[in-house]
């Protein structure tokens, strides 16, 4: 979420060559050089109900029969549960994590970078729920990427997680370039060969970036994790996800809550009993995205996974839809546009 991704408190940058994240105080400095890299780049419980992902971007209503337990089937014929918990920021995830799973979840969506998987694996041990009836992912950054050092990052979360297996594995973010980008895809491949990734995918990639993986004859992401809500809702991207069968993940779509307060999400909070952050996940529910809401308190956690008693109406949907607002939208570092 997940997720400013390559930035978080007590870390610094990671847009170094194969430079490892550790803990510092320099997260001031290392905001800044985001900010100037974006800028000069965009200068150029149930059992599983299954759903397919939709051939079109649509805002119809997803129908009623969604549930805590439904899910998505991926390209690679696993089921991805379609409701996922984002733990991007949180040092200490045991808490959120066991309340995730009281209330139904059983995806959760960690990341090298995050600095918890470890916490995310000790978390599914303690809940006592088989390792087979839950999905994890996790992510190798653009300051891991290259052949060899992919396969020791995909080697290092197995062993933070103490897995055997991750259920889905992404590629961070774009920013390393097309020739590492593309060793970095082969050596997910690999891994994923060797059975240690069940599905392999994406995170922040722009057509551009899926289409020089097609180009290099290489199998095509299952996934493609992107910042999405109604006021950043990357139609392009989706388009093209949706097109070739891509399942699409939302990262932020609480928006951080800086759109709580919007009279198009106030109106419709109101007309359900309803909290702004559920509405927003049930739309993002009914667009077709896996959403990955994120949050630390447990409450909000099992909040954010009420939202299986109300429906947004075709009218409501369009009046989120119509809150777009394209790149100028992004709240996050968004680098879907990286060279």
């Amino acid at each position: 979420m997940s997720t400013c991704h390559l930035l978080r408190s007590g870390s610094r940058t990671i847009l170094g060559n194969g430079v490892r994240p550790l803990r510092s105080s320099t997260l001031p400095t290392g905001m800044e050089h985001l900010k100037s890299s974006l800028a000069s780049l965009s200068s150029h419980l149930p059992p599983f109900t299954h759903h397919r992902a939709s051939s079109t971007s649509s805002s119809s209503p997803m129908p009623s029969t969604l549930n805590i337990g439904s899910s998505i089937k991926l390209s690679t014929g696993y089921p991805m549960p379609r409701l996922g918990l984002g733990v991007y920021m949180n040092d200490d995830v045991g808490p959120a994590c066991a309340a995730a799973f009281a209330a139904g979840y059983r995806h959760v969506d960690s990341a090298l970078f995050y600095h918890n998987e470890e916490g995310v694996g000790e978390a599914v041990r303690k809940s006592g729920i088989p390792r087979s009836k839950l999905f994890i992912t996790s992510k190798v950054y653009s300051g891991r990427h290259g052949y060899e050092e992919a396969k020791d990052a995909v080697e290092e979360s197995l062993a933070s997680f103490e897995f055997d297996y991750l259920d889905l594995y992404l590629i961070h973010d774009p920013l390393s370039r097309k020739q590492k980008r593309l060793e970095t895809w082969r050596a997910l491949v690999e891994k994923q060969k060797e059975g240690k990734l069940r599905t392999i995918g994406v995170s922040n990639y722009g057509p551009q970036h899926l289409e020089e993986i097609r180009a290099a004859g290489l199998p095509t992401p299952a996934v493609n994790q992107l910042e999405l809500h109604p006021w950043c809702q990357q139609k392009p991207i989706v388009d093209y996800c949706n097109a070739h069968g891509i399942v699409v993940q939302a990262y932020t779509p609480l928006t951080r809550g800086k759109h709580f307060n919007d009279p198009a999400l106030v109106k419709i909070s109101k007309a359900h009993n309803k909290s702004p952050s559920q509405v927003l996940v049930r739309w993002s529910l009914q667009r077709g995205f896996v959403p990955l809401p994120k949050s630390a308190d447990p409450e909000r956690v099992k909040a954010n996974s009420e939202l299986y008693d109300f429906e947004l109406s075709a009218e409501e949907m369009k009046a989120l839809d119509d809150c777009d607002r394209g790149e100028a939208g992004a709240l996050t570092w968004n680098p879907v546009n990286a060279p």
